[in-house]
Protein backbone atom coordinates (compact mmCIF):
# COMPACT_ATOMS: atom_id res chain seq x y z
CA UNK A 1 0.00 0.00 0.00
CA UNK A 2 2.84 2.71 1.34
CA UNK A 3 4.09 2.15 -2.28
CA UNK A 4 0.98 3.47 -4.13
CA UNK A 5 2.40 6.76 -2.56
CA UNK A 6 5.42 7.12 -3.92
CA UNK A 7 7.32 6.47 -0.55
CA UNK A 8 10.11 4.32 0.10
CA UNK A 9 13.62 4.48 1.58
CA UNK A 10 16.60 6.72 0.97
CA UNK A 11 20.41 5.99 1.77
CA UNK A 12 21.70 9.42 4.55
CA UNK A 13 25.38 10.27 3.99
CA UNK A 14 26.30 8.71 7.07
CA UNK A 15 24.98 5.57 5.31
CA UNK A 16 21.51 5.02 7.49
CA UNK A 17 18.66 3.66 5.45
CA UNK A 18 15.70 6.45 6.32
CA UNK A 19 12.14 6.49 4.94
CA UNK A 20 12.10 8.70 2.36
CA UNK A 21 11.59 9.64 -1.21
CA UNK A 22 14.25 7.59 -3.28
CA UNK A 23 15.63 9.08 -6.57
CA UNK A 24 15.38 12.59 -5.34
CA UNK A 25 17.96 15.43 -5.73
CA UNK A 26 19.04 16.53 -1.87
CA UNK A 27 22.66 16.49 -2.01
CA UNK A 28 25.31 19.34 -2.97
CA UNK A 29 29.06 18.80 -2.84
CA UNK A 30 31.60 21.39 -2.54
CA UNK A 31 35.63 21.14 -2.77
CA UNK A 32 37.88 23.69 -0.97
CA UNK A 33 41.59 24.04 -0.56
CA UNK A 34 41.48 24.07 3.42
CA UNK A 35 42.69 21.15 5.87
CA UNK A 36 39.89 18.66 6.88
CA UNK A 37 40.12 20.02 10.78
CA UNK A 38 39.35 23.22 8.94
CA UNK A 39 36.18 22.43 7.45
CA UNK A 40 35.21 20.30 9.66
CA UNK A 41 34.87 23.08 12.01
CA UNK A 42 33.13 25.26 10.06
CA UNK A 43 30.29 23.29 8.81
CA UNK A 44 29.88 22.56 12.50
CA UNK A 45 29.44 26.45 13.34
CA UNK A 46 27.49 26.69 10.16
CA UNK A 47 24.89 23.77 11.73
CA UNK A 48 24.96 24.97 15.11
CA UNK A 49 24.40 28.69 13.65
CA UNK A 50 20.94 27.85 11.27
CA UNK A 51 19.49 25.08 13.43
CA UNK A 52 20.33 22.65 16.32
CA UNK A 53 23.61 19.91 15.70
CA UNK A 54 22.52 16.75 17.63
CA UNK A 55 25.03 14.30 16.11
CA UNK A 56 28.85 14.33 15.25
CA UNK A 57 30.55 10.89 14.08
CA UNK A 58 33.82 11.43 13.38
CA UNK A 59 34.44 7.80 12.46
CA UNK A 60 32.25 8.41 9.32
CA UNK A 61 33.09 12.32 9.19
CA UNK A 62 29.44 13.23 9.16
CA UNK A 63 27.55 15.59 11.19
CA UNK A 64 23.31 15.78 11.52
CA UNK A 65 21.65 18.64 12.19
CA UNK A 66 17.83 19.84 12.40
CA UNK A 67 17.56 22.89 10.09
CA UNK A 68 14.26 24.57 9.55
CA UNK A 69 12.52 21.51 10.08
CA UNK A 70 14.71 19.57 7.77
CA UNK A 71 17.58 16.85 8.81
CA UNK A 72 20.45 18.14 7.65
CA UNK A 73 23.78 15.82 6.68
CA UNK A 74 27.22 17.12 5.98
CA UNK A 75 30.29 15.02 5.51
CA UNK A 76 33.46 16.27 5.58
CA UNK A 77 36.24 14.12 3.92
CA UNK A 78 39.86 14.60 2.19
CA UNK A 79 40.29 14.61 -1.44
CA UNK A 80 44.44 14.65 -1.39
CA UNK A 81 46.32 16.57 0.66
CA UNK A 82 45.26 20.17 -0.04
CA UNK A 83 41.43 20.09 -1.02
CA UNK A 84 38.97 18.97 1.29
CA UNK A 85 35.33 17.94 -0.54
CA UNK A 86 32.12 18.61 1.73
CA UNK A 87 28.85 16.45 0.97
CA UNK A 88 25.33 18.50 2.13
CA UNK A 89 22.39 16.54 2.06
CA UNK A 90 18.73 17.73 3.10
CA UNK A 91 15.52 15.94 3.64
CA UNK A 92 12.15 17.03 4.93
CA UNK A 93 10.65 15.35 7.46
CA UNK A 94 8.23 13.34 5.11
CA UNK A 95 11.27 12.26 3.07
CA UNK A 96 11.40 14.68 0.31
CA UNK A 97 14.76 16.62 -0.79
CA UNK A 98 15.19 19.94 -0.05
CA UNK A 99 18.17 20.43 -2.38
CA UNK A 100 17.72 24.47 -2.27
CA UNK A 101 18.08 23.67 1.44
CA UNK A 102 21.42 21.57 0.96
CA UNK A 103 22.96 24.44 -1.48
CA UNK A 104 22.62 27.22 1.58
CA UNK A 105 24.52 24.92 3.86
CA UNK A 106 27.24 24.53 1.50
CA UNK A 107 27.37 27.97 0.77
CA UNK A 108 27.45 29.66 4.16
CA UNK A 109 30.37 27.27 4.69
CA UNK A 110 32.33 28.52 2.05
CA UNK A 111 32.00 31.92 3.68
CA UNK A 112 32.89 30.79 6.77
CA UNK A 113 35.92 29.56 5.33
CA UNK A 114 36.55 33.03 3.34
CA UNK A 115 35.91 35.39 5.60
CA UNK A 116 35.64 33.33 9.30
CA UNK A 117 32.30 34.99 10.15
CA UNK A 118 29.10 34.05 8.76
CA UNK A 119 26.53 36.08 7.61
CA UNK A 120 22.89 36.18 8.48
CA UNK A 121 21.40 34.49 5.41
CA UNK A 122 18.85 32.78 6.55
CA UNK A 123 17.61 35.68 8.39
CA UNK A 124 19.15 35.13 11.90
Amino acid sequence: MAGLFGSGCAESLDGRVTPGVPFVKDTIEGRYERPVLDVWAAAQDVLNYNGKLYSKDELKSTLEAAVNQRTVWVKVQPVDQKITRVTVQARTRLGGGDVALASEIDKQIALRLATGNLTPASGK
